[in-house]
């Protein structure tokens, strides 16, 4: 049983501060929305339509993703919280306009606390379906005003993750000439292929989605494709970059991974705590998940103001620049990047979240 009122993953700050269960029974409608802190401002995450297993699992995804928000967003410069929501089915199938728009309603209800945006299994024409319900919501289709796919800026922002990841290990930003293993090449995946090929990287690619890969293949018939994830992580490369779901840096992988560096656009790569440990003690440089793939947040995040491209792109090279201070701060104080960037993260939350303490006369 997942304990909503536990203590945190994540260092040592406050739990979540919302959970609020989502039933329309008429639509199918099963939702969960974690809002774990508003310290920086309401919160901000996608929403994912996913066949979970049980409601329990459904839960702890949501409680972890929200989570992670936070931090995301935190080391991003947003004034923006974290949350997330999770739809509970299939999205082929139980998807509907009145089960998205009774999503919209409940989203609402939390009059601004909560900004949804895309994530697996929702689109940005699905977020404008929410949006006939509900004013707080980004990622929406460019013919709504909106930043369209948000999976852009998030493997661009993934790929100067890389860049620093590189800089730290090898001493130059490029990946010319470097084997980059890229796990998915769905939404974020197959864009950063284009990155790492106009950079001068050897691309290795898998992906359970036949079609997915036939899409690399066409543009890159260069491009090595390899059977699955196991094969991935146990091939001769020089990075790898997870990017599909979660959870792919456990017990089992670590020992057999063969890259210098992990980079990817997944949320959560790392199982468990400890696996940071693991890691950096077998030498394999870890570019932080939330920290890497945060462009998409940033890009969705300005719609806010009213999008501008530009602006949300300059932002997002700008996690080459938090990446290398993560890295940083990891040799200064001697942990893995990944301790540096969650108190990186706590220490903004802290400092800024700290000054609401100053009374305003409304």
């Amino acid at each position: 049983m997942t304990n909503v009122f536990g203590s945190p993953h994540k260092g040592t700050g406050p739990s979540h501060e919302q959970v609020v269960f989502c039933h329309d029974e008429a639509s199918g409608l099963r939702a969960i929305i974690a809002i774990y802190s508003t310290a920086l401002g309401p919160s901000l995450g996608g929403t994912r339509f996913y066949p979970y297993r049980s409601e329990g699992e459904a839960l702890a995804d949501v409680l972890n993703l929200s989570r992670a928000m936070a931090y995301k967003n935190a080391l991003a410069g947003l004034d923006l919280g974290g949350g997330k929501a999770v739809i509970i089915g299939d999205p082929a199938t139980d998807k509907s306009e009145a089960l998205l728009r009774a999503y919209g309603r409940f989203v609402q209800s939390l009059n601004g606390r909560y900004f949804t945006a895309c994530d697996v299994g929702t689109y940005s024409e699905d977020m404008d379906v929410v949006a006939r319900e509900c004013r707080y919501v980004t990622g929406r289709t460019v013919a709504y005003g909106g930043a369209g796919d948000s999976s852009v800026l998030t493997a661009y922002g993934v790929y100067q993750g890389m860049r620093a990841a590189a800089e730290a290990a090898w001493g130059s930003p490029s990946l010319r000439g470097r084997r980059v293993g890229v796990e998915g090449v769905g939404k974020v995946g197959h864009r950063l292929v284009e990155h790492l090929r106009e950079d001068g990287a050897e691309v290795v690619v898998c992906d359970v989605n036949e079609k997915a890969l036939e899409r690399v293949k066409v543009r890159h018939p260069e491009v090595e494709i390899v059977d699955d994830a196991a094969a991935m992580v146990r091939a001769d490369l020089d990075v790898y970059s997870p990017c599909a779901l979660g959870g792919s840096l456990d017990d089992e992988t670590v020992p057999v991974l063969r890259a210098r560096i992990v980079c990817g656009g997944a949320n959560n790569q790392l199982a468990h705590p400890g696996v940071e440990k693991r890691l950096a003690d077998r030498g394999v440089l870890y570019a932080p998940d939330y920290v890497v793939n945060a462009g998409g947040v940033i890009q969705v995040s300005d719609e806010i103001e009213g999008f501008s491209f530009e602006r949300a792109k300059a932002k997002a090279t700008r996690i080459y620049d938090t990446t290398s201070r993560i890295f940083a701060l990891a040799a200064e104080e001697g942990v893995p990047p990944a301790v540096a960037a969650d108190r990186l993260a706590e220490r903004r939350m802290t400092s800024i979240g700290r000054l609401r303490g100053i009374w305003l006369d409304r």
